[in-house]
């Protein structure tokens, strides 16, 4: 699979085959992301793999925390506190293909619910991913660390393997550090679903829009 293949037939996945992930491929395609680049050579990746009894466990807490009605309290603010256009029309119409392709209706709370739940047990993947960073880090850090996701799942999908980045596995960091022994000098800024993508599951099958290069392209000659 060439580089372009790679990008343009990566695509968040939210239901999985109950199929194992060796270690070793996934410290294979950690090691490949490891070579993203990083201001000065920082590297400031710091990633727990969850996988088996660690990742039940850690999903239960994170599911009663959302049943009960906790309120997430991120790190950091990921998405902004106002929506603007034409961000905000992109988030509804994003939404609403992925209800859609559920068969879940705007008025059907509980299976909206539901679905969102499904997010703090990575969709049933058989293998979690958490990315944390050392808070004295800044800004900068966080545009390295999205490269190094980036290469992560590409190197994925050259294996065959499928993943979805999720900022709600970092809805709970407290809960996160605690149940895996980080530390509170460490943010938790994202998770990840990596598995085997059911091809089957109708949520799999839709796809978002990309605005064309003249939406946000100005070529200066």
């Amino acid at each position: 699979m060439n580089v372009d293949d790679a990008i343009m037939h990566r695509h968040s996945t939210r239901a999985f085959l109950d199929k194992e992930v060796t270690i070793e491929q996934i410290s294979h395609i950690l090691a490949i992301a490891s070579h993203s680049p990083s201001g000065a050579n920082s590297q400031p990746w710091q990633v727990a793999i969850i996988s088996g009894e660690s990742k039940k466990r850690l999903q239960s807490k994170l599911e009663l925390a959302f049943t009960n009605g906790i309120k997430p309290s991120p790190d950091y603010q990921y998405y902004p506190k106002t929506w603007n256009e034409p961000y905000h029309s992109r988030r509804i119409k994003c939404g609403l293909q992925l209800y859609q392709s559920l068969a879940i209706n705007k008025q059907d709370t509980e299976q909206r619910q539901a679905q969102w739940q499904a997010n703090y047990r990575a969709f049933d993947a058989p293998v979690m991913l958490l990315f944390f960073i050392d808070d004295v880090m800044e800004a900068g850090s966080l545009l390295d660390y999205g490269m190094f996701i980036q290469s992560l799942m590409l190197a994925a999908q050259e294996q065959g393997l499928a993943t979805c980045p999720q900022a709600a596995l970092s809805d709970y960091p407290d809960i996160a550090k605690q149940e895996l022994g980080y530390t509170t000098d460490l943010k938790l800024i994202a998770g990840m679903a990596l598995g085997y993508e059911d091809a089957n599951a109708a949520v799999n099958t839709y796809r978002t829009t990309r605005e064309p290069l003249s939406n946000f392209c100005h070529f200066f000659n």
